[in-house]
């Protein structure tokens, strides 16, 4: 594999560079078939694949039979890819561990019936961490993902491997999931567009009650924010959302007159690297200039959510050991967890004492995060505290303190709404000084994601970000 190479599969085929919703109209058109964008989409994935390593397991046969069925979703037929987080009938899960023996499965997951409902066609399984627990996309089982921007860096995590498929555009889009941004980062890292949709919006994986929030969600990435828009749309369409304002179509009108505020630091009053502050400050003056009321703030969260989120996270870590490991396979094999799932499983241990206190504070953090944005409707941040790092830099070959202590500082910004329940999206902004993405994030309040989607659409039209194939 090539360092510093970039990888783009868009060509003059039936996809192009179109978005999904392109695709999806000239198929309801009759100008392309589901038939042929299946078939250009495999020749894409299996040109650039070799050099991304971004797909787990390949489904092209039975992808290439349903593409001449008829498809009575909204997307009818555009392809995709699941991330191997969810059951696919017929092909192993593996959860990018050693320690699963990928076994087939006999059925959709309930997040990957959700997205096929929609009308895409599924091409295989797509790479992630093990278990998806860290922010980019190396297994000791599968290796390194590479991004298509520059394949020496890594694409981000967790569903890095649907973002470096959709980036390098061997497909519009893909299925991702977020427990800490899982969603959000790896579209910041290759320059996509990211929705975790608020709590409840779609289906999402379970947690057991105890915890202090269910962090896990389901969705997509893509290219573009109408495609974006056209998923969770018709994912509410199929499946309504009656405690939410609905989405509804967002091209109506862009919002006007919003309050924004602008936030650079964690919640210890650390800054993000300079060219994120940048170029999130670029973002607030174009937020300016289309009439919105911006406003620089320091950090209002407390000082000790970060070590809280974490010590919940190192619980997820010590479930998948004693429980949810079992539960996906009776093999499950403990002893073939890497580093970073055994770092984690001995700090819950080693901090145990504090975890009834940590839950609770999480658990009024959901109503402080609403308490907060009582005076706001939108917050800007950006979505990373540093740069795109290099492929290594959080590798299962590190040591899992390193792993903490560098982690930290890469995710201060995404958490907070996974707590909260609150929606949140990522937008690309531009590149810092190697050429690779930046990604500034939104948020709002729970529910207002027509808001969020909206104004996402207002800064896309008005920007001049473009994706790798231009």
């Amino acid at each position: 594999m090539d360092s510093n190479e970039v990888v783009n599969a868009f060509q003059n085929d039936s996809l192009g560079s179109d978005d999904a919703v392109g695709i999806a109209d000239k198929i309801k058109k009759g100008e392309l078939s589901a038939s042929l964008v299946t078939q250009d989409a495999i020749k894409r994935a299996k040109a650039v694949n070799p050099k991304l390593n971004a797909i787990t397991v390949e489904n092209f046969d039975l992808a290439q039979t349903n593409s001449e069925k008829p498809f009575s979703g909204f997307f009818q037929g555009v392809p995709t890819f699941i991330k191997d987080t969810d059951e696919v009938p017929g092909l192993p899960l593996y959860l990018g561990s050693r320690s699963l023996p990928g076994e087939p499965s006999d059925k959709y997951s309930k997040a990957a019936k959700q997205i096929i409902d929609t009308g895409l066609n599924c091409l295989g399984t797509t790479t992630t961490p093990e278990f998806g627990l860290t922010g980019t996309t190396e297994s000791l089982r599968f290796g390194a993902t590479c991004n298509p921007w520059n394949t020496a860096y890594s694409t981000g995590g967790s569903s890095g491997g649907s973002s470096a498929l959709v980036a390098s555009g061997v497909i519009p889009i893909a299925h991702a999931n977020d427990g800490a941004g899982s969603i959000r980062i790896p579209a910041s890292c290759c320059g996509l567009v990211g929705l975790k949709a608020s709590r409840g919006r779609i289906k999402d994986k379970e947690v057991p009650s105890y915890l202090p929030a269910n962090i896990l969600h389901d969705g997509v990435v893509t290219r573009s924010v109408r495609d974006t828009w056209a998923f969770h749309a018709e994912i509410e369409k199929n499946i309504p959302a009656t405690e939410f304002p609905p989405i509804g179509d967002i091209s109506e009108s862009f919002p006007k007159n919003l309050k924004i505020a602008v936030l650079t630091e964690n919640c210890l009053g650390e800054d993000s690297s300079a060219e994120l502050v940048q170029a999130t400050h670029d973002v607030a003056r174009l937020c300016e200039s289309l009439g919105h009321e911006v406003e620089m703030i320091s950090n209002p969260f407390y000082e000790k959510f970060d070590e809280d989120f974490w010590l919940l996270w190192a619980h997820f870590g010590f479930l998948i050991r004693y429980s949810v490991g079992k539960e996906l396979s009776s093999k499950f094999d403990h002893t073939q967890l890497e580093q970073w799932p055994k770092y984690l499983i001995s700090r819950h241990w080693r901090n145990i004492h504090k975890v009834p206190v940590a839950f609770w504070r999480l658990r009024r953090f959901v109503s402080q995060y609403e308490t907060f944005m009582q005076n706001f409707d939108i917050l800007l941040t950006p979505t990373l505290g540093t740069t795109v790092p290099k492929l290594g830099f959080f590798g299962p070959e590190i040591s899992g303190q390193e792993h903490w202590e560098r982690i930290n500082d890469f995710l201060p910004f995404t958490k907070y709404q996974n707590i909260s329940g609150a929606p949140a999206i990522t937008l690309p902004c531009g590149t810092d000084l190697k050429g690779l993405p930046i990604g500034i994030q939104l948020s709002s309040r729970l529910g207002e994601d027509r808001l969020l989607l909206k104004l996402s659409l207002q800064l896309e039209q008005n920007s001049n970000w473009k994706s790798l194939n231009k």
